[in-house]
């Protein structure tokens, strides 16, 4: 995610009830021995226990893919789906759980049997007619319709699916999905997806990964179908649709689909996205392989959007960002958490700095290529303009009220440029492509990080990230070890 610098509100849904949380999560505290995992709470409940979200997502399975098929009406703000998930079961599974908010459920089957369904606000509590054997794979299906409720937070405004002046956009962070489909809400189940999104004629429907084209619907209707096919994020999935003038295409073997809202007039939005594919290029150059089978870009003109989010394949920009001009640099950021983020995805929301500090550091890598500050530069700028605040909040444990803070984002790139200056920059580079190579497609913890950045470069680094992310005081700036 990328913030609008100008007065932007941030999208997460805060739990006030941990605000503030900062469990000791320092390289050494604790073992070391095994990186940390997500945790695992009695199967079938919902919840998987992540300590700044507990009740997000869902336990008991483990969900391979998701169909989903939708028509929208923006004249009447109508949804209606049918979602079909195809999980396997950890655990042997008499009921269990599905996100899924404000929407009216009309049926559900487990592997095509009628299934008893309740409501516990958020959540979907399905009792198959018999229990789900663990180790089974079962399949879900749910029809369901109504008005899509936002999710809403007074000060940071709102997310989710947003009905918009002419469509709607599906968006946020941490949570969106469970707005407009039942879902695993948690960033630990990935998936596959196959989208198909049905809209009046006329009107464009955008979702992840690779186009599969476009059909009439009955009624003067559009299908617009997507497939994700690496698995992702539930968080990272999006739908936009509206009025858009859109950019097709082809690199390395890969399609191009790129959407700018027809509101916007030609210019800054259009040319910012359409060096999409030389920026991933360099950063290719830099993490190794682009990691999806498409890519790129959409900008959106809605005023409550002031954000730009990495959903994956596809990045979504607030066009707040290009009113002053073109800007690759949001580019940039959005274009590596595609590997910092997306495919590497954090386990728990707690590890967030492993997103935006690598996402925040390739911004100064882009424009350190582009002729603009060096990364030292960068660094040196953020050292000594940076207020106590930023030093107070550590980033490897903000806590969920700073989850998207300052810290996160500034001093989690600082992090980086510090284990860069401290090991070399071919040790450096090293680890990052070693990270990228080993993580593609999973899940992973600072203490991981920490583990593969000690392996490659040769050197015991605990008081390095014990200082950088966990301290709450300025570190001296870094040098060389040896």
């Amino acid at each position: 995610m990328s913030r609008h610098r100008r007065g932007l509100a941030l999208l997460v849904a805060v739990s006030l009830a941990l605000a503030g949380c900062t469990a000791d999560r320092r390289p050494g505290a604790g073992s070391r021995s095994t990186p940390t995992s997500s945790p695992s709470p009695t199967p079938g409940p919902a919840g998987v226990g992540d300590p700044y979200f507990p009740t997000a997502g869902n336990s008991g399975y483990d969900v391979d893919r998701y169909t989903l098929r939708v028509r929208y009406d923006p004249a009447t703000d109508e949804l209606r789906g049918t979602t079909t998930v195809r999980a396997t079961a950890t655990a042997e599974l008499p009921l269990f759980h599905l996100d899924l908010a404000g929407l009216t459920v009309r049926r559900v089957t487990v592997d095509g049997t009628p299934a008893r369904h309740a409501r516990e606000g958020a959540e979907l509590v399905v009792t198959p007619a018999a229990p789900v054997r663990a180790g089974a794979v079962f399949t879900v299906e749910v029809g369901y319709d109504g008005r899509p409720v936002p999710l809403r937070n007074e000060t940071i405004g709102e997310g989710g699916w947003l009905h918009t002046a002419d469509g709607a956009v599906a968006l946020g962070q941490p949570e969106s999905a469970s707005t407009w489909f039942p879902v695993n809400d948690h960033p630990s189940d990935k998936a596959t997806y196959d989208v198909e999104i049905t809209v009046p004629q006329g009107l464009v429907a955008v979702a992840n990964g690779v186009p599969q084209g476009q059909r009439p619907a009955a009624g003067g209707w559009t299908t617009w179908r997507w497939s994700e096919a690496t698995p992702m994020a539930s968080y990272l999935s999006t739908v936009v649709i509206g009025k858009y003038r859109t950019t097709t295409g082809e690199h390395r073997g890969r399609p191009v689909f790129s959407a700018v809202a027809s509101s916007l007039p030609r210019g800054a939005a259009d040319a910012s996205v359409a060096r999409t594919l030389e920026v991933a290029d360099h950063l290719e150059s830099i993490f190794g392989r682009y990691p999806f089978g498409a890519y790129g870009g959409v900008v959106v003109d809605e005023p409550r959007i002031r954000y730009a989010l990495e959903t994956q394949s596809r990045p979504v920009y607030s066009a707040n960002f290009f009113r002053a001009g073109e800007n690759t640099g949001v580019v940039a950021h959005e274009l590596a958490h595609q590997w910092f983020g997306d495919s590497i995805t954090v386990a728990r929301w707690e590890d967030i700095w492993l997103n935006e500090g690598l996402a925040t550091y390739a911004e100064w890598l882009w424009a350190e290529h582009q002729g603009g500050d060096t990364t030292q530069a960068a660094f040196d700028q953020e050292y000594v303009s940076s207020d106590d605040q930023l030093w107070r909040v550590p980033p490897g444990a903000p806590g969920v009220a700073n989850l998207f803070s300052s810290s996160v984002y500034q001093r989690g790139a600082m992090t980086v440029h510090a284990l860069r200056v401290t090991v070399g920059d071919d040790a450096f580079f090293r680890i990052l492509r070693t990270w990228v190579a080993e993580k593609r497609n999973g899940n992973a913890t600072t203490a991981e990080f920490v583990a593969t950045a000690e392996r490659v470069s040769g050197q015991q680094l605990d008081d390095l990230f014990a200082a950088w992310l966990y301290g709450t005081e300025r570190p001296p700036t870094p040098t060389r070890a040896g």
